[in-house]
């Protein structure tokens, strides 16, 4: 005993000799992967509790492993033992197997479908009644709203002048007694379609009880009818549906080619715009040449009819004799000599002139 005690002891200590001689990084993979497995177990175990609470009776239902508190000795005595089970190497946990986890787990999601359509039931429950509150606020308001109007103008803007008025009193005590009848008209009105409602509902509950009557008075050869008209009316509702179906198909090949006819219809519109801004182009381009041909036109019309003043000046045009020629030019040549020499007498004058003018001038000065 004390060397099995011994052995038992010696391999905790190796096992904490290896364990302290492990890195920082795999320790701190091994406690990331403890506490995901332990997040795990603790999920599902709070199930198999909420699954086994379900199944026990309430007043005998065990503590939770999460409610029960233990002090520090009991603790390292649960926790010596977990090390004496895991040294001796008897695993004596009773588990659950795989089937048995998972018919749990459909139990409970069933369950949670179940709480939520009943919650989603409550809900949508809820929220008509709330809609059907507001709506009929709504409906008030809007009356009470037309009503404050309808005082408004048919009593307030005809007696605003008129304040203190037996008339206008008149007009008030009036205005109430026509809200008066219209209501009552309108209770009795409610009142006879509520009548007229009951008396319907009575006739439907007791049609609908013949019909219980004659139902159970059947007979097997009415079923037997009733079996071969079903079966006919599923046979043309059958047909109908075939026939929908095929409309159906017509229906999706037409809208497909609507939708190639809408696409050559854009692509045609987008081609009818370019040809447009195009022929808008060529037609300015157009104008522009035609305006520059009415210029050219003009040009040459004018180069016309310069070109026919000159040709028939040249057609008329005759040259002179010689004899006459000879003695024009030097009838020409004397007039540019004299011209020439009048020219040159004129700048001598004018020399002489400024030189009397200086003179003068100075003379003027001497004299003063």
């Amino acid at each position: 005993m004390t060397s099995e005690e011994d052995a038992e002891s010696a391999l905790p200590d190796a096992q904490a000799g290896e364990e302290s001689e492990l890195p920082v990084i795999q320790l701190c993979g091994l406690v990331e992967e403890l506490s995901y497995g332990n997040s795990a177990l603790k999920t599902e175990t709070e199930m198999f509790e909420k699954y086994y609470t379900k199944l026990e009776p309430r007043d005998q239902h065990p503590p939770r492993l999460s409610d029960i508190k233990l002090s520090a000795a009991e603790f390292a005595q649960l926790r010596g033992r977990r090390r004496s089970r895991t040294r001796t190497g008897i695993d004596r946990v009773v588990g659950l197997s795989v089937d048995q986890k998972l018919e749990l787990v459909q139990k409970e999601l069933e369950d949670t479908k179940d709480e939520i359509s009943h919650m989603r039931a409550n809900a949508e429950r809820d929220l008509q009644h709330h809609e059907a509150i507001i709506e009929e606020a709504e409906i008030r308001g809007a009356e009470v709203q037309k009503a404050i109007h309808d005082f408004e103008k048919d009593i307030l803007k005809t007696i605003s002048k008129k304040k203190g008025s037996i008339l206008a009193t008149q007009k008030v005590m009036k205005y109430l007694d026509d809200m008066n009848r219209r209501r009552d008209n309108m209770k009795d009105k409610l009142r006879l379609k509520n009548v007229s409602l009951k008396v319907q509902r009575k006739k439907m509950l007791l049609q609908l009880k013949q019909k219980e009557e004659v139902g159970e008075a059947l007979h097997n050869v009415d079923f037997q009818q009733l079996k071969i008209e079903n079966a006919q009316f599923l046979e043309t509702v059958e047909a109908r549906n075939q026939e929908l179906i095929r409309l159906k198909m017509a229906s999706g090949n037409t809208l497909q080619m609507l939708n190639t006819y809408k696409s050559k219809l854009h692509r045609a519109m987008e081609i009818y715009v370019n040809l447009d801004k195009e022929i808008l182009l060529r037609s300015e381009l157009l104008d522009k040449i035609q305006k520059e041909t009415l210029q050219v036109e003009e040009d040459r019309a004018k180069a016309e009819a310069a070109n026919k003043k000159l040709r028939r000046q040249l057609a008329e045009f005759r040259a002179p004799r010689v004899m006459v020629y000879v003695r024009e030019k030097i009838l020409n040549g004397d007039l540019e000599k004299s011209i020439k020499m009048w020219e040159r007498k004129v700048e001598i004058a004018e020399m002489s002139l400024k030189g009397y003018r200086k003179s003068w001038n100075k003379m003027k000065t001497t004299n003063e």
